[in-house]
């Protein structure tokens, strides 16, 4: 039986998120992309008159892959046991951080230092985390630090994924998941 192929606006998305992750989006031209998604250079202009509507797309693909992750969290009973699934999922993409840094955190740093609306869409892959983040603390009774918690926490996962990045040493990752589980069982 033969698997359905993703339609070519998907296959341009899921391309451009791939390739933007491993040479940076500026970096990576849409005749970079078309080549990669086996689709028409011509057709890419059909799906995505700029370059920017692209950005925007593989920014909501991001969003996406957080929200998913967020609804899994979500079913758990208990917000420290939300807050450590988090964790345990930057742990389990050690590797992946030890080899091309933080997916979110490249991509919102990169289209951020061009200012404009492309900037504004993309702090939302900082924001939505930390917004959930600060659910959680405020769930566990920190109402009066929930946000400086969730910035605390937030910042501690993007500067593991920068250090394992710069080290190429996954064990960073291993090493900083421990600690913040630890510091979040006393909470």
């Amino acid at each position: 039986m033969r698997t359905a192929q993703p339609d070519k606006r998907t296959r341009l998305i899921e391309t451009a998120t791939k390739l933007a992750y491993g040479r940076g989006f500026r970096e990576t031209s849409l005749a970079d992309i078309a080549e990669a998604a086996r689709v028409p250079v011509g057709n890419v202009y059909y799906y995505f008159k700029t370059k920017e509507e692209l950005a925007e797309a593989v920014v909501e693909r991001r969003l996406e892959e957080f929200r998913a992750a967020r609804a899994e969290w979500d079913r758990l009973s208990s917000p420290k046991e939300r807050l450590l699934a988090f964790v345990g999922s930057v742990q389990a993409n050690r590797e992946q951080l030890a080899r091309g840094g933080c997916p979110l955190g490249g991509l919102c740093t990169e289209l951020h230092k061009e200012g404009g609306a492309l900037a504004k869409k993309s702090a939302a892959l900082f924001n939505e985390p930390m917004r959930w983040l600060e659910e959680q603390f405020r769930a566990v009774g920190h109402e009066k630090d929930s946000r400086e918690l969730a910035v605390h926490l937030f910042s501690a996962f993007q500067g593991m994924a920068a250090v394992a990045l710069g080290t190429n040493d996954r064990e960073v990752v291993v090493m900083e998941a421990k600690r913040l589980k630890d510091w979040i069982g006393t909470l």
